[in-house]
């Protein structure tokens, strides 16, 4: 049992040993493939103060495009689901923004937008967005047919339709997104600091590999995953903590 707990930890020490070791034996240059501890030491070279902004920077465009996404996403959801007609217009747009690369829109939108936080949360919005509205409108239309027309029976409001048949429902669908969303917001934030930023820790990888510090740069790509799985955990802790009735029962 302690060894099926501890098997990720070291399948992951094993690989960073093989890294290293690797990296020694065949001689490879730093500013190639830097080693694990050489990353560890260029990491201490940046001032602690440095990568707390450019983190609180990179978080501050995550969080803002996730939280405006789900704002958005859920109640458009919703109306999807309320009108037909609306959703056989609104859904095949949607396909159409997610299915243009982000890479090639977000030029664009630094051009249109200026070159500020604006189109990088915009540029994390798209990228978030699709799930989320796709997710939570398959789960307010998985609701049970009887329980419906029932309340159609009843002459219930179409509003109390909604929040108690529905969205309870629904509930897994929009957990289940949104672990997906806040991970491609990490992706988006990164996208947008690539294209244009003046802080953040994708401006850090784009100017720590152009001067060939890829150690530093290494260290940064950590930190983002870091990032990306403590946010995913935080809405598992979420989903168990205030909807542990919606998750599957363990026999």
């Amino acid at each position: 049992m302690l060894l099926s707990r501890l098997s990720p930890v070291l399948a992951l020490l094993g690989a960073l040993l093989a890294w290293e070791a690797m990296c020694v034996v065949f001689a490879v240059p730093s500013f190639v493939l830097p080693r694990p501890s050489q990353i560890i030491t260029a990491a201490q070279e940046v001032p602690l103060s440095t990568w707390l902004e450019n983190i609180a920077a990179t978080l501050q465009i995550v969080l803002a495009g996730f939280c405006i996404s789900f704002a958005i996403a859920i109640p458009l959801a919703m109306v999807l689901v309320n009108s037909r007609q609306l959703s056989n217009t609104v859904v095949p747009l949607l396909v159409i923004i997610q299915s243009t690369p982000i890479v090639a829109i977000a030029p664009i939108l630094v051009v249109t937008l200026g070159a500020g936080t604006s189109p990088r949360v915009v540029i994390t919005c798209l990228i978030t967005f699709f799930p989320l509205v796709i997710s939570t409108a398959t789960g307010l239309r998985s609701a049970p047919a009887e329980l419906i027309e029932l309340s159609e029976s009843l002459r219930a409001p179409r509003f109390r339709q909604f929040t108690q048949i529905r969205l309870p429902y629904a509930v897994p669908h929009i957990l289940g997104a949104a672990k997906v969303a806040v991970t491609l917001a990490v992706i988006g934030a990164v996208v947008a600091e690539f294209v244009a930023a003046d802080k953040g820790l994708g401006y850090m990888i784009v100017n720590y590999t152009a001067v060939f510090k890829l150690g530093r740069a290494f260290c940064a790509l950590l930190i983002l995953l870091c990032i990306s799985l403590t946010l995913y955990q935080l809405v598992v802790l979420v989903e168990r903590t205030f909807f542990s009735w919606s998750l599957p029962s363990r026999n």
